[in-house]
């Protein structure tokens, strides 16, 4: 389970604006502790570029530099907190998170911090001669605070540039995108065609008395399921000598009390094996991850799409540029294979049935509805069947080609109804005809 929860804490660390900047800040700690240290034993380099000044020029200097870095950090928190709100207007509150993991945001908000507490830790220790203090100007340190002062400035041009790029359409779009191919990657490895040798599976190795003797595990808390460690599954099963289906997959919201899995032997389960043991192998959160679910990334492209194509905001080629990406990334699945449903220990024995994502599944969530809301704009149904046409060649089984026709058929039909002009409904006939002439079946 260390593998899921260490990513599991790692993504919550990713997604705030504080962890980033902490670091930062105790490393700025550390640095100027080193750099009095420095100045301390008194070999200070003589070059041109060193602050030799004395010490009112010294607090002065720090001083500016500290209140200046008070100024830009409220700066960039009010910029920061404007960014989030239009890009949850815009683009849907299940976007947020996307932007809170953006690491350019938190390094710009942590070097100005970071700035702010070296130039005050350096400044306390800036003495004249007099009232029981020797005179005592660190000049290494200064000359670093000046150059902390420096580059925050190009971080602060860095950042205005970024602020304003990361809220602009086409790169949430394509940063989706992006987050969909690495899933894909993560969770279907294997390509058809090119996979090792594969562990074969019979229905019949599932016990005829599992559904009448097999006992369900109650889920202990409420919240979407993230991830299933399915290595510590294993270890259970194995250990306990279990059969175990499990009866959700990550994405699903899970309500406390409803069943995660069946057990065989029902008479093994008790509450040290569900609470301690199998429910510790289910990792709730309060929001969807991409870790184990793909459907999260397609549905942030619909979401997009969908408020793109609503009558508050009509914006077609948005939802075009989505329409577009979904077609690559479903193109991506149909070359994989997915993985079984039947996990086996190394001795061959049975231990987990596990429901996993489909092809068709993905198509559905990725098409249904901006077919449902895309009905009556001529733009995004052709170029809805213009996808279905360009994922065609990637598909491999006839099973997949019948979901593609199948949805290309109801865009047509539900489209025909709502279309009157002549021409419109001539070219998504055309369109139809095309995607329905590649997806024959082979």
């Amino acid at each position: 389970m260390k593998n899921v929860k260490l990513n599991k804490l790692w993504d919550s660390l990713h997604s705030s604006y504080w962890f980033i900047p902490t670091l930062m800040a105790a490393s700025s700690i550390i640095l100027a502790e080193a750099m009095l240290t420095l100045d301390r034993t008194g070999n200070t380099p003589n070059w041109w570029w060193i602050y030799t000044g004395g010490t009112d020029g010294a607090r002065s200097l720090l001083s500016s530099v500290a209140g200046s870095m008070v100024s830009v950090v409220a700066t960039a928190f009010s910029i920061t907190i404007v960014a989030l709100q239009l890009a949850s207007s815009n683009f849907g509150p299940r976007l947020l998170r996307n932007f809170m993991q953006d690491t350019g945001n938190q390094i710009v908000l942590g070097t100005f911090i970071s700035t702010f507490i070296y130039c005050l830790l350096v400044l306390r220790t800036i003495h004249a001669e007099g009232d029981g203090y020797s005179l005592f100007v660190p000049q290494l340190s200064v000359t670093v605070g000046t150059m902390l002062a420096i580059a925050s400035m190009g971080v602060l041009i860095y950042f205005i540039h970024h602020a304003s790029t990361i809220i602009q359409a086409s790169h949430v779009i394509n940063h989706v995108s992006e987050d969909l191919d690495k899933t894909i990657d993560r969770l279907f490895p294997e390509k058809i065609g090119h996979s090792a040798a594969k562990k074969s599976w019979q229905i019949g190795e599932i016990p005829a008395n599992f559904e009448e003797e097999a006992s369900p595990v109650k889920a202990a808390g409420d919240g979407y399921l993230q991830a299933i460690d399915h290595d510590e599954l294993m270890k259970i099963t194995r250990k306990y000598n279990l059969l175990v289906r499990v009866k959700t997959r990550p994405g699903k919201f899970i309500i406390k009390g409803s069943d995660l899995a069946v057990v065989l032997p029902g008479t093994r389960v008790d509450r040290e094996l569900t609470t301690k043991l199998i429910n510790d192998a289910f990792i709730l959160g309060k929001e969807r991850t991409e870790y184990q679910d793909a459907e999260f990334p397609i549905n942030q492209l619909v979401e997009i799409a969908l408020r793109a194509i609503s009558p508050a905001v009509n914006d077609p080629f948005t939802a075009i540029r989505c329409i577009d990406r979904l077609s690559a990334g479903l193109s991506r699945i149909a070359q994989r294979n997915f993985p079984s449903p039947y996990r086996y220990d190394g001795e061959h024995n049975l231990r987990v049935i596990v429901e996993v994502a489909t092809f068709e599944g993905l198509v559905n969530s990725a098409f249904n509805q901006i077919r449902q809301y895309a009905y009556t704009d001529v733009a995004v149904t052709i170029r809805l069947l213009e996808a279905i046409a360009r994922i065609a060649p990637y598909t491999r089984y006839n099973k997949d080609r019948a979901v593609l026709l199948r949805h290309a058929g109801m865009i047509e039909r539900g489209s025909l109804e709502k279309i009157t002009e002549e021409g419109d409904r001539a070219s998504i006939i055309q369109r139809y005809e095309a995607a329905a002439k590649v997806l024959k079946p082979e």
